[in-house]
């Protein structure tokens, strides 16, 4: 049924009622029931099919409206994959830019000693990380039944746990009318780099991912015992993560900061309404 048909029906039915009752009332019960009684039923009887058949419509209206959000989700997931593919396909034009830079640089030091072998290795093993994160991120195809966030995390972890020795420790408890479909898709983004980060660079044994709640927004932190490094002086092509993370919290008008302290460096993401 579409909307019109229930708009229709909700303003016709209790109209309906209320007229078929008055003519039914004059017409035949008049003798059996005073105009005082009469006048106390009808708002009874609109009432209660109010309660029979609107409650059916407003039911559906629901249904179509959780149908809608979450086809609206589905939106969001596949906007993200699409933007993550062009991620992929712009990493791996600069790192093969810079491949094809270093091989014309051997063809031209043929009998010259020091070829930059050990970097060409570099930006290989960097091109082959790289795709192969982007890679994870369109493998699996979007569960609309699922918490993306809750979904796209747990594979990552699971996934991480096979490949490396690292620990996990997952609290999560942001309330879900606090998200958005497009806050779980970049907040995900974002944790999703940090672990990744962690794995690559930071020599970590245990990691520590906590979402919570707060009294006006919510707050997510990554937290590794790894050995760590100066954000503020973190730049160069192994960097492009933090770029990333940091371009999307500012998209999203979120507060980012990285912090090192106790021998642990934690990644906060929080937003205020």
């Amino acid at each position: 049924m579409t909307y019109k048909q229930i708009k229709w029906l909700i303003l016709i039915i209790p109209t309906l009622t209320i007229g078929l009752w008055e003519y039914v009332r004059h017409e035949f019960l008049l003798p059996f029931i005073s105009m005082e009684l009469g006048n106390w039923l009808s708002p009874v009887f609109v009432l209660l099919v109010t309660l029979l058949f609107l409650t059916q419509l407003f039911k559906m209206i629901e249904h179509n409206q959780e149908e809608l959000t979450r086809a609206k989700a589905l939106q969001v997931v596949l906007e993200e994959r699409e933007k993550i593919a062009r991620e992929l396909h712009d990493g791996i034009a600069q790192s093969l830019f810079f491949l094809n830079a270093q091989v014309t640089r051997m063809e031209m030091m043929k009998e010259a000693e020091g070829l930059p072998l050990d970097q060409l290795k570099e930006s290989v093993h960097r091109t082959n990380d790289y795709v192969r994160q982007a890679i994870a991120n369109l493998r699996h195809a979007p569960d609309t039944d699922r918490n993306p966030w809750l979904q796209g995390m747990g594979s990552l972890i699971d996934e991480l746990s096979r490949e490396t020795n690292l620990q996990f420790d997952t609290k999560w408890d942001i309330e879900e009318s606090r998200l958005t479909a497009k806050d779980s898709i970049e907040l995900l983004a974002i944790v999703r780099e940090a672990l990744i980060n962690i794995h690559k660079h930071a020599d970590a044994t245990h990691v520590r991912v906590h979402a919570l709640t707060t009294k006006r927004g919510w707050i997510c932190r990554i937290t590794d015992d790894g050995k760590g490094f100066d954000p503020k002086t973190a730049h160069g092509d192994n960097r492009y993560g933090l770029k990333m993370m940091r371009d999307r919290a500012n998209t999203m008008s979120w507060k980012l900061h990285i912090a090192q302290e106790a021998g642990e460096t934690t990644v906060t993401v929080e937003k205020e309404e």
